[in-house]
């Protein structure tokens, strides 16, 4: 019997759904957040490589009338943060009330949005201030 495959499974097996994943570029070593297939500096092709996802927060600010779809959770905090690996990438901060320039982040495993209130449930990385 053949395997029938559900939305729900193909979401699932994106592996950058649930891990992060960047590149690195194979001959200058640059990483990249999200991945490139080539590198931004030397044009060489890049190999994929996963991120810790912890880091510090470089700046940040707080979203008071989210967009459609996201009211639920206003206000919410958005930080840039420099991941210890290098790459600076943009998260939801969950406890935003604690966040400043410079704080220690850690990623979350979180639910982002669903599909309807019968839809999918979607969910990925965000950052938690420790």
């Amino acid at each position: 019997m053949p395997h029938r495959s559900t939305v729900a499974m193909e979401w699932r097996l994106k592996k950058g759904r649930y891990a992060m994943l960047g590149s690195e570029c194979k001959a200058c070593r640059e990483l990249y957040f999200p991945a490139r297939l080539l590198c931004r500096k030397c044009r060489s092709e890049t190999t994929e490589r996963g991120f810790s996802g912890k880091g510090k927060i470089v700046t940040y600010t707080t979203i008071s009338t989210a967009p459609a779809g996201f009211e639920e959770y206003a206000p919410y905090g958005v930080a840039l943060i420099k991941l210890d690996e290098g790459p600076t990438v943009a998260g939801q901060i969950v406890n935003g009330e604690e966040m400043s320039i410079g704080k220690s982040v850690v990623p979350v495993f979180r639910r982002l949005n669903q599909d309807g209130e019968a839809g999918v449930i979607h969910y990925g990385t965000k950052f938690e201030v420790v």
